[in-house]
């Protein structure tokens, strides 16, 4: 067995959770293979490059064997290389919380959220 049918391979090796969801992201034209885009039953080979966005999530990773049966993860992750770059860190401001229920902000809490948000009121 030296290709198997995309979306099964998607299944297979559990980037998507059932079989379905892999056909209709390869219908929806979220699957592509080596840069050009894949039907369900386009073949998948050892080598290949795949790039899917699956519930939201897209991955980068490469086929280093097929498989057609659904395995445990950890014979799956032994089926692909991923190649997902890390998520960029955002630079963001810490936002201030307070627990639930715990009622109005006190003055002394005011002045605190002003120091955090940079207020240079009052």
């Amino acid at each position: 067995m030296e290709s198997v049918r995309i979306d099964r391979w998607l299944w297979a090796v559990r980037l998507a959770k059932t079989r379905p969801i892999a056909a209709a992201a390869c219908r929806g034209g979220h699957v592509k293979i080596n840069g050009r885009p894949a039907k369900a039953g386009t073949t998948v080979t050892p080598g290949d490059e795949v790039r899917a966005r699956i519930n939201g999530r897209s991955v980068i990773v490469e086929v280093v064997r097929v498989i057609q049966k659904r395995v445990g993860a950890s014979v799956a992750v032994g089926c692909l290389i991923d190649r997902t770059p890390k998520p960029v860190a955002a630079d963001t401001a810490p936002v201030a919380r307070r627990e639930r229920g715990a009622g109005r902000p006190t003055k002394r809490d005011r002045r605190q959220l002003d120091r955090l948000r940079g207020d240079q009121r009052g």
